[in-house]
């Protein structure tokens, strides 16, 4: 059996089938044999029965002499009242008698199977006793023939043989093909899976001609690819564009070290070590979101508590002045389950971006629709045109606009809102709005 586990799918299928197949035909060859057997032993025990009733019809015709001719069967002989062999058939002639047991007086055939007949000493045989009714003396006659073997006949041995050899060759042939033309699609999709590397994701397994379960296999290592492409494509724009953002401070912090060493008399170092503190701010801000940002792709799962919306806005947007004037329209009541800390990341986000863009309001309005918590954010910026309203959220994006009004800003804020309202099973977009951008965030409520 451990041998067994180390062949190919092919080899192990086949050999079972294979043994399966020739334990079946060993069971109906048994049975044939059983049946055959039976058949044959019933005619053997006919034939001495008539071979008996012959001869006592030549008695009863008087027509028996000492020597009996020969009949179908191996040998007879008769036997009078007192135990003396009266005929006999030439093979017999000189030979001691047949077993000596009698049918009971109550019938007129006994049969036996013996292997220790004085007759037949080196054979077993079957003897069938008839007895002879005669107003002189009845007389016993005594047929024996030889058992038959447990195969019948070489030929049915043959032919038995013959038959389960055939059908074993044919299941194990069949067996192989068949394994071997269904999982071919497995070998093309394995031999395809080992050619795709992390460089070209691009590729994808042939698909089975039958919609069977090779083919949705197929597909679903097909849908994986198109998974792991879009993660690893995510992945290296959000290294490019993560080692892009954080070249720019650390760029800025190298030339301004340079030019203070290259004029050490002459260099005011606290002016230095303040225009360095605007680069450490920016690149301390991107690296916070870079931490976010890791820790929203690695997908854990989210703390469920019961939040108050009404609340959260109250307490963040009472956390820390601004220098924008805030309007909260805010119903009591809307109830939602996630992560305090990351809906409260997502509310600073969009309040930040708010306050960045707006001219002198913000203004968050909270309510419930069916089933759904809405909470708007809504500033009297110059707002944001509809073709970009998707391209916003793409991690490390930032319009012209937002640069010239926040150089210090990651381009990360608006994504990592996203991603925590997906995770929530809830949605943020940008809608329409008589006057500067209105961020709409939709999310399940609680009863």
């Amino acid at each position: 059996m451990g041998l067994l586990r180390d062949w190919s799918v092919r080899t192990r299928l086949t050999w079972v089938a294979t043994i399966v197949t020739a334990l079946a035909c060993v069971g109906v060859s048994a049975l044939v044999f059983m049946g055959a057997h039976s058949l044959a032993v019933a005619q053997r025990i006919q034939d001495i029965i008539l071979a008996d009733l012959h001869v006592s019809h030549m008695i009863k015709l008087r027509r028996l002499k000492h020597m009996i001719p020969d009949q179908d069967i191996s040998a007879v002989q008769v036997l009078d009242e007192t135990g003396r062999i009266i005929a006999t058939t030439r093979n017999m002639a000189g030979r001691e008698l047949m077993p000596s047991f009698t049918p009971p007086d109550t019938k007129a055939v006994g049969h036996t199977l013996t292997c220790s007949s004085p007759g037949f000493p080196d054979d077993c045989v079957h003897v069938v006793v008839m007895r002879h009714y005669r107003d002189t003396g009845n007389l016993l006659i005594y047929g024996a023939d030889p058992t038959i073997p447990w195969f019948v006949h070489p030929a049915l041995f043959a032919l038995l043989t013959a038959t389960a050899l055939t059908l074993v060759g044919i299941t194990a042939y069949g067996t192989y093909r068949v394994v071997n033309r269904t999982l071919a699609p497995v070998d093309a999709l394995r031999a395809e899976l080992a050619e795709i590397t992390a460089s070209d994701l691009s590729r994808r397994v042939p698909l089975p001609p039958h919609r069977d379960e090779l083919r949705g296999l197929a597909e679903t290592v097909n849908q994986t690819l198109d998974r792991l492409q879009q993660a690893v494509e995510r992945q290296r724009r959000f290294a490019s564009d993560a080692s892009h953002d954080l070249r720019s401070p650390i760029t800025a912090m190298r030339a301004q070290v340079e030019d203070a060493l290259a004029n050490r008399d002459d260099a005011d170092w606290s002016k230095a070590a303040e225009a360095m503190t605007g680069s450490l701010d920016r690149l301390q801000a991107i690296v916070s979101d870079l931490l976010v940002i890791a820790r929203l792709d690695s997908e854990e799962r989210v703390t469920r508590d019961y939040i108050d919306l009404a609340e959260l806005v109250r307490g963040e947007t009472g956390r820390r002045s601004r220098g924008k004037r805030l309007v909260a329209d805010l119903r009591p009541g809307v109830i939602v389950s996630g992560d305090r800390l990351q809906l409260a990341r997502l509310l600073t986000n969009l309040l930040d971006n708010g306050e960045r863009h707006a001219a002198s309001t913000v203004t968050v309005r909270l309510r419930r629709e069916g089933g759904d918590a809405v909470m708007e954010v809504i500033d009297d910026g110059e707002g944001i045109r509809p073709e970009h309203r998707e391209v916003v959220f793409q991690r490390f994006t930032r319009l012209a606009a937002g640069r010239e009004k926040d150089a210090q800003g990651t381009g990360l804020g608006l994504a990592i809102a996203r991603e925590i309202a997906q995770r929530h099973e809830g949605t943020l977009t940008i809608e329409d709005s008589p006057r500067g951008a209105r961020f709409v965030l939709r999310m399940p409520t609680l009863p």
